[in-house]
């Protein structure tokens, strides 16, 4: 058995295209282009490459990508100011904080103050809690792009046994309730959990967000299960690599995605749709 690649790239472009046709109708309509405010602070040399794809990718599709460098040196209560400035700008449909934050100023207090209906990261808690009953209006982005891969593969979740490894806020906590809501039965493992190559052997369907290259081995990939991998780590000689040992976990799997090119370009994608969304649905 060879697993089918899922190529995220493409799919992820054919969701571009899609994008930047509804954002054509929108200006055709009259109304403005959707706004989309970064902010960066410090000088995390990751973090700008990220910033620098998303604004381009916001390019791409005709959405207004507003860009606000603060130095290290931030105070929080600027970031604070900041942050109601653009909750209140009527040009601005979505509001991004570029993770991670110095360490002086707290991730969660920031993230609380940006209006949840431009929480285009979908991290606020007021977006996470409809994700979690069931009623979801901005969803986080990487759980989201694996939702829509899936869905883009005609991969039937309904009654799989779903396992998510890592309980992260970003990626695991909230794909599990992704993949509960699409009808899989949810197992998650964590720091903490024991003997997790059992859990792996029993999966249907495995994603993984952890950050530690191969700590998935392919032996352990149930014959035909579906394999996300969201890790993305670059090694000694500079390769980038994911959490599950991809060589031998694609003799097994039915589905897996590669990294690069699988979920990573899922993530930009859906930012850029819950913008939208952001600016049509919810602000209309």
């Amino acid at each position: 058995m060879t697993a089918h690649i899922i190529d995220g790239k493409a799919i992820a472009q054919q969701l571009r295209q899609h994008i930047a046709q509804a954002v054509k109708i929108r200006l055709d309509q009259g109304s403005v282009a959707p706004g989309l405010a970064v902010i960066l602070v410090g000088h995390n040399s990751a973090s700008e490459v990220y910033v620098m794809k998303k604004q381009q990718a916001c390019e791409e599709v005709g959405i207004q990508s507003h860009l606000y460098k603060l130095p290290d040196t931030t105070r929080p209560e600027v970031l604070l100011e900041l942050i109601e400035h653009l909750n209140q700008a009527p040009d601005i449909h979505g509001i991004l904080v570029q993770l991670p934050l110095p360490d002086h100023i707290h991730a969660a207090q920031i993230l609380e103050a940006i209006a949840p209906h431009k929480d285009v990261d979908g991290f606020h808690p007021y977006n996470m809690g409809r994700l979690a009953q069931r009623a979801p209006l901005l969803r986080p982005c990487t759980p989201k792009g694996i939702i829509t891969l899936l869905d883009h593969c005609k991969i039937e979740l309904k009654g799989l046994d779903a396992l998510v490894v890592g309980a992260s806020n970003i990626v695991g906590r909230p794909m599990a309730l992704e993949l509960l809501l699409a009808g899989c039965s949810i197992s998650i493992t964590h720091r903490f959990t024991q003997d997790l190559e059992s859990y792996v052997r029993r999966a249907d369907l495995l994603v993984v967000g952890v950050g530690k290259p191969n700590l998935i081995r392919g032996e352990w990939i149930k014959p035909g299960a579906v394999v996300i991998d969201v890790g993305i780590t670059r090694d000694a000689q500079g390769q980038l690599k994911g959490d599950v040992e991809f060589e031998e976990a694609e003799k097994k799997a039915g589905w897996i995605t590669p990294v690069p090119g699988g979920v990573g370009p899922m993530t930009v994608a859906s930012l850029l749709e819950n913008t939208l969304y952001a600016a049509e649905l919810i602000q209309s």
